[in-house]
């Protein structure tokens, strides 16, 4: 199968996944809040699997370990500053306009899913293994997120076909980022293990910041329980499915990167 038929059916993986539960939202929404209960922590699995298992030895593949380290940093930084950024602008704009929140939630998507769709983009740079368990990672956490997201546009007022035509359009990014960062990879040098260090440390501050705090309020005990089950299920499914990829689909890795291969000067 051609690479650019692989990036762009596994870029809209995440898209579909979301839009399903969307769908579930409007139409059994006590069904849709549980899958998103359930998704969470198996999501939050997937990811700390994906970038330890994946992207972090791929991004070593690529340039040296103390230098995907840095960047793995670099990356739980940069999505930090974004996301707080994207707080404090809600904090400070929420009462000048009823679509200030709503428009910030539709903002903050659309930018989230192009970080996904580049993730993966550069994953598939590396091997199509690597990008798919990439792309499965990020359709993981893609449900109780885009769930959410379906949940709050309609409190602040739009219809149910509306959010559905958003949503679908926001998911769409994430092709476009994977299709235009592939094709500028294919064409030129790319700095991909850096930006596979950078995607690990987006997943990381992602799994540990906004998915593991969820397992820790649940009130219920046995609720609890299961939580950490699916998370560690998520790390499983993704080891084997990594390892299974890995072995059953075989592509050459790149050759290193010498322009990136030195650590970040202090």
């Amino acid at each position: 199968m051609n690479e650019y038929v692989y990036v762009a059916l596994f870029s809209l993986v995440g898209g579909v996944f979301s839009l399903v539960g969307g769908i579930l939202l409007l139409s059994r929404k006590s069904t849709a809040i549980m899958l998103a209960k359930y998704a969470t922590p198996f999501a939050a699995g997937a990811l700390l699997a994906a970038a330890f298992f994946d992207l972090l030895p791929g991004s070593i593949d690529e340039v040296a370990p103390e230098t995907a380290t840095q960047w793995v940093l670099v990356g739980i930084v940069i999505f930090f500053l974004l996301e707080h950024f994207l707080r404090w602008f809600h904090h400070h704009h929420e009462h000048e306009t009823d679509n200030a929140p709503a428009l910030l939630i539709i903002t903050g998507d659309t930018i989230h899913n192009l970080l996904d769709g580049i993730a993966i983009g550069a994953a598939f740079l590396i091997s199509v293994p690597t990008g798919i368990v990439t792309a499965l990672a990020v359709a993981a956490h893609e449900i109780p997120q885009e769930i959410g997201d379906f949940g709050l546009l309609m409190k602040f007022g739009y219809s149910r076909k509306k959010v559905l035509i958003i949503n679908l359009v926001t998911a769409l990014m994430s092709t476009v980022g994977a299709l235009i960062t592939f094709w500028l990879g294919s064409k030129s040098s790319l700095p991909i293990g850096v930006l596979l260090a950078m995607t690990a440390g987006m997943f990381i501050y992602i799994a540990s910041s906004d998915l593991i705090p969820t397992i820790h309020e649940e009130s219920r005990r046995s609720m609890e329980h299961l939580a950490v089950v699916l998370l560690l299920a998520g790390i499983v499914v993704v080891g084997v499915s990594t390892n299974l990829a890995h072995r059953f689909i075989d592509t050459d890795r790149r050759e290193p990167e010498s322009s990136v291969n030195a650590p970040i000067k202090s």
